[in-house]
């Protein structure tokens, strides 16, 4: 029998009991339309079913409250930040996973096992196919310059997406001039910062602005949206320009995952996490979202693999949601 979860999240979807020892509870900082295919591809092969509760905001602090009297077994975030503060807080399990450690990479893992990566973004520079065009920027450090002034559009800086971007130049450049890149940037914007990331892309498309940060999994979903079909012809105003190639590689960040103390099912937890990772799992990520998998034995979609292959920054995830805090003070600071 199904039972309504009430709390403070904004969407939720209910797909079996949380009382039944074939379940497991989710709390999620993902949308859960976005997490269907791939809990069904589980549900189908496996029998388990999932009660997912969308929670975009303030999860540590519901889960502190909740204590062992938690519903959920596992979390799912959007940054790395939002899961080392869930880390950090102690609300997580070790899931001592030999499996987990084989399929991904130490520098997209918690080196305690508290986390792990699902699957990793891209924040690239999104520019006008026709006005600039993929090979006018070459460096993330470009967008400060002079040439661009007026001709690049961006969302807050303190959305995580940006706030983990700039948190990566802080640990390659440092922050005295992590700062002086901002300030360039903010100096170069056509408008003030707004709007999601496909705002980004429709601004280009109006020509409203030219450059434009953005993740990856955007513009395929813009490319293949159905609902929106406006945004096929936004997607089709740019090119992807994957930056720093020469040097330390594209910045990254990722989708996380953890299994919560409180939980009581630990094991089957861990199982879920086991397969997430696995090349199956993984394939279903970059084929549905768009996204790059974290296992490297996964081959890319047709569609993620079309837009080039390119040179990932190795930086560990640790290092990013480490100066995540300087950088919202820096974003604080400049305006962004």
């Amino acid at each position: 029998m199904l039972r309504l979860l009430i709390g403070f999240c904004a969407v939720f979807m209910i797909n079996n009991s949380l009382a039944s020892a074939e379940s497991l509870g989710i709390y999620t900082q993902r949308q859960p339309f976005l997490l269907a295919p791939i809990l069904d591809a589980y549900s189908a092969k496996t029998g388990i079913q999932f009660q997912t509760v969308y929670a975009p905001d303030g999860l540590a602090t519901r889960i502190q409250t909740e204590g062992s009297n938690t519903k959920a077994d596992l979390v799912l975030t959007v940054d790395i930040s939002r899961i080392k503060e869930l880390a950090d807080t102690d609300l997580l399990a070790p899931m001592d996973s030999e499996i987990i450690k084989q399929n991904v990479p130490p520098h997209l893992r918690d080196v305690n096992g508290s986390w792990t990566a699902l699957s990793q973004r891209a924040r690239i520079i999104a520019v006008s196919k026709n006005r600039v065009g993929k090979e006018a920027i070459t460096t993330i450090e470009d967008l400060a310059s002079p040439k661009w002034k007026g001709r690049i559009c961006s969302r807050k800086g303190s959305h995580v997406y940006n706030r983990a971007l700039l948190a990566s130049l802080i640990a390659h450049n440092g922050a005295e001039e992590a700062k002086k890149w901002v300030e360039g940037f903010v100096q170069n914007l056509a408008r003030r910062p707004q709007g999601n990331d496909r705002a980004q892309a429709k601004a280009i498309f109006i020509g409203q602005c030219d450059i434009a940060l953005m993740n990856t999994y955007y513009f395929g979903k813009m490319k293949y949206s159905k609902d929106h079909p406006e945004q096929i012809e936004w997607a089709d105003s740019i090119e992807i320009a994957f930056f720093n190639q020469t040097g330390r590689g594209q910045h990254m960040n990722i989708s996380a995952a953890g299994i919560l103390k409180g939980s009581k099912k630990k094991q089957i937890a861990r199982e879920f996490l086991e397969w997430l990772t696995s090349t199956e799992a993984q394939l279903l990520y970059t084929e549905i979202n768009f996204e790059y998998p974290v296992n490297p034995d996964t081959e890319f979609s047709r569609e993620v693999a079309s837009w080039g292959e390119f040179k990932m920054d190795q930086l560990p995830m640790i290092d990013i949601a480490e100066n995540s805090p300087l950088a919202q003070i820096i974003i604080n600071e400049t305006g962004w």
